[in-house]
């Protein structure tokens, strides 16, 4: 038997998640001064990480690697660098969330603090591999993710299950 409000909910559901990225990848791209732009929080990951941990019934590897392979093309970074820290980045939340049962504000800011350091970490070695470089600035980004992280929390803390 199915039960109509059950897929009105997931519809919702699945909409609120394509809307929230089209969001956050606005907001990664807005342009903003020299200064401004170093401190930007990696809001896309950001807000993946939260449907990671929330909603892993609809957010998943294959969502990641999209999800990343989209950075790849609005930040302008070699192909697949993006993707493959998001995808690395999912299985670490997938294989952490096994071991958390409940998930309470302190928890989820953890798990997501350590996935964002994953995240910036798999960047730096990749283009110190592919590009030589190494872009000290993105600590100053990494740090304000880190701190931002709750106002996705508090965003859409309506759809956490």
């Amino acid at each position: 038997m199915s039960y109509p409000d059950s897929e009105n909910a997931t519809v919702v559901l699945i909409i609120t998640i394509i809307l929230s990225f089209i969001v956050a990848s606005s907001l990664n791209v807005y342009p903003l001064s020299p200064s401004m732009a170093t401190l930007r929080p990696m809001v896309m990951i950001m807000v993946l990480i939260f449907w990671l941990l929330f909603q892993p019934r609809y957010v998943g590897i294959f969502t990641a690697f999209t999800i990343g392979i989209i950075a790849d093309l609005l930040m302008d970074t070699h192909l697949g660098e993006q993707a493959f820290a998001a995808v690395v980045v999912a299985l670490f939340i997938k294989i952490t969330s096994v071991y958390i049962r409940q998930m309470n504000t302190a928890s989820a800011w953890l798990v997501a603090s350590f996935g964002l350091i994953i995240f910036q970490l798999n960047l730096w070695v990749l283009q110190m591999f592919i590009q030589n470089v190494f872009v000290a600035q993105s600590t100053l980004s990494l740090l304000m993710s880190i701190l931002s992280w709750p106002l996705v929390l508090f965003a859409l803390r309506k759809f956490a299950r």
